[in-house]
């Protein structure tokens, strides 16, 4: 893909931070008009985040023209917002690639550049990682400044509350901007959150501020009283007493699309001692209309045509698992008024909306906060509640041990819908489902389903949701393959596998080859499974597991396969080796799943070809063993 440089006339000279701040603070508005409609064009050819970037447009200008970047060390909070950061840190012409398999990362990445401080995907870790910066500049004595840009969504995060107030304590020098679009994925939720947004937005404070100052100007002690009386009205409503009482020096809110407005504050701060926190208010999806009206639509986008009013509408396709979920959840809730369902802000992607929007007073948003989500459902479970937490597996991963100390050591029914596990493709390490089955896999009093398709999903839904104990239904991201749906009501036996293939007796081969597949990697199994004359097994259940069909196939098979889309350590295949050993059986076993690394960005199908998790790479791996 190619961009036409001659529209971008200032923007096309602008290879590094360095040449942005050759040029004159009058033309960074220009700079920033030509960044966004680049932005807009790259990204409506190629897909990515979208609605984040075109609202930190003059942010980012602002901070690369007043810190000298990569010296001062800038992190972006998740780095959806980090679009414009990629493009004048010497990216522009790899910015078609980003989100494809060996292109662009998604979010800041280390390895990708040396403007990108902190690896990120997960929020609320900048200020916590700035705090740590701070501490080794002072140390290193060189006058390195520190900043981090948060979004008033991953202030819904208790970590991002942790690090303020060590921050505060600790007196560092380094400053946090926060910027407020009033979004994070899904719209914000929590107390604070609201109270902050009335305070700000609403006509009290800045009429009684705007009218004061017209009516008492010309009267001089008069209007040194109304001034400290506007402080005093400004600690009693704006987050300036919050942040503030944690010990950061507070300034806004401002404009955060001014951006020469933003030179000069951000000029001003670039010196003062200790902690700061820099409050402005910016527009999601600022300078295009659609993605400003509609933010959530617009976080990511496929390619489209940006001078259509609408996104192109997808091919008519079979329902995602997270939609099948969202209907599950409804028809559970028609008949059961003690459902609890509970998302840490990711409505939208956990399939959600319709359920949110019919049972209110069963949907429960907790903001971006995991650890909240899994202990406020055992507290649920404890009062008679049966609550659902639908969670991402690697955003799981942040509530492992309420996991562990809230909900199983208690051994509360708590049901964890384990949506995006295995690969999940353009997102890249950070949000790769590749460790779920192995870190829950340890834990005591756990029943865990790896359902190989859209109907056999809802049956352990069903199952899980019905047994008095903790359970988890892992499932990927994507769309069923047209299965038929089962009633609520139906469900299946604990720790029984299905068998799908029994191997023909052929005398010309030697080789008697068992795969045992965990998850919807069934299909690609089955073509194998074909291809090697060998018996198949759906294990569906990784704990407990079916013990009596992983006997019998060890009797009759000299070859035992486990094949899943989880790591190989510690994951399903490792339960099937322990208990084999435990038995005494002497077996060669061949475990194929994901490997002991970070694996990168590409798309689903590309990431498991290169694994060798379709169906020609197990034939391929299992041949190599056996030979």
């Amino acid at each position: 893909m190619t961009i036409n440089l001659t529209e971008y006339p200032l923007l096309a000279n602008i290879n590094s931070p360095d040449d942005l701040r050759t040029l004159d603070q009058k033309q960074l508005t220009q700079v920033s008009n030509e960044l966004r409609h680049f932005l807009l064009h790259s990204v409506s050819k190629s897909s990515g985040h979208f609605a984040s970037g075109l609202g930190t447009i003059e942010l980012t200008v602002a901070l690369h023209y007043v810190y000298n970047t990569p010296f001062d060390h800038l992190i972006w909070d998740v780095g959806h917002q980090a679009y414009p950061h990629k493009i004048l840190t010497g990216r522009r012409d790899q910015l078609h690639t980003i989100r494809q398999k060996e292109g662009l990362h998604p979010f800041p990445w280390r390895e990708e550049s040396e403007y990108d401080v902190l690896s990120v995907g997960h929020s609320s870790t900048s200020i916590s990682a700035a705090l740590g910066l701070a501490v080794a500049a002072e140390q290193e004595a060189k006058n390195r400044k520190v900043v981090a840009v948060i979004g008033d969504g991953a202030m819904t995060a208790g970590m991002a509350f942790e690090a303020l107030n060590h921050a505060g304590d600790i007196k560092k020098d380094m400053l946090v901007v926060l910027n407020d679009n009033e979004m994070s994925i899904s719209e914000n939720v929590g107390a604070l959150n609201n109270h902050l947004a009335k305070l700000l937005s609403g006509s009290i404070y800045t009429g009684l501020r705007e009218g004061s100052k017209r009516l008492l100007s010309n009267v001089p002690p008069i209007k040194e009283l109304a001034s400290r009386a506007e402080e005093h009205l400004k600690g009693m409503v704006v987050p300036s007493t919050f942040f503030e009482e944690l010990g950061f020096n507070y300034i806004g809110p401002i404009d955060g699309h001014d951006v020469n407005g933003l030179v000069n504050t951000i000029a001003n701060m670039r010196n003062l001692k200790g902690p700061q926190l820099l409050h402005i208010a910016t527009k999601k999806g600022k300078g295009y209309q659609q993605a400003e009206q509609d933010p959530i639509k617009y976080h990511a986008v496929p390619k489209f045509d940006h001078t259509e009013t609408c996104l192109p509408k997808s091919a008519p396709s079979l329902p995602t698992y997270s939609a099948i979920f969202g209907d599950w959840l409804c028809k559970v809730a028609e008949q059961d008024s003690q459902l609890a369902a509970i998302t840490p802000a990711m409505r939208e992607g956990s399939g959600m909306v319709q359920f949110s929007q019919r049972f209110p007073e069963q949907y429960f948003d907790v903001a971006i906060a995991e650890q909240h989500a899994v202990t406020f459902a055992a507290g649920l479970a404890i009062g008679g509640r049966k609550p659902v937490v639908a969670i991402y597996s690697s955003f799981l991963q942040r509530g492992y041990d309420q996991f562990i100390h809230d909900v199983a050591i208690q051994d509360l029914p708590v049901l964890f819908a384990i949506d995006r596990a295995g690969i999940v493709g353009a997102d890249g390490p950070t949000h790769q489902g590749a460790f779920d089955l192995s870190f829950m896999r340890c834990i005591p009093n756990i029943t865990i389903m790896t359902p190989s398709d859209e109907r056999e999903c809802q049956l352990m839904l069903n199952t899980g949701y019905q047994l008095n104990s903790p359970a988890a239904v892992r499932y990927p991201r994507g769309c069923g393959n047209g299965a038929e749906l089962p009633s609520i009501d139906e469900t299946i036996e604990v720790a029984k596998a299905n068998m799908v293939r029994t191997r023909a007796n052929n005398p010309s081969t030697d080789s008697k080859i068992a795969l045992l597949n965990f998850g919807t990697t069934l299909a690609e199994a089955k073509i194998a499974a074909d291809a090697l004359n060998a018996t198949l097994v759906d294990m569906r259940f990784v704990k407990p597991l079916d013990q009596a069909m992983i006997q019998s196939l060890a009797a009759d098979h000299d070859y035992i396969i486990t094949v899943e889309d989880n790591a190989i350590a510690g994951g399903a295949g490792s339960a099937v080796n322990e208990y084999i050993l435990s038995q005494g059986i002497s077996k060669r076993i061949l475990n194929i799943g994901l490997p002991d690394s970070f694996i990168k960005h590409g798309t689903q199908a590309e990431i498991h070809q290169e694994l060798g998790l379709d169906s020609q790479g197990i034939i391929d791996k299992v041949k190599s063993f056996i030979a």
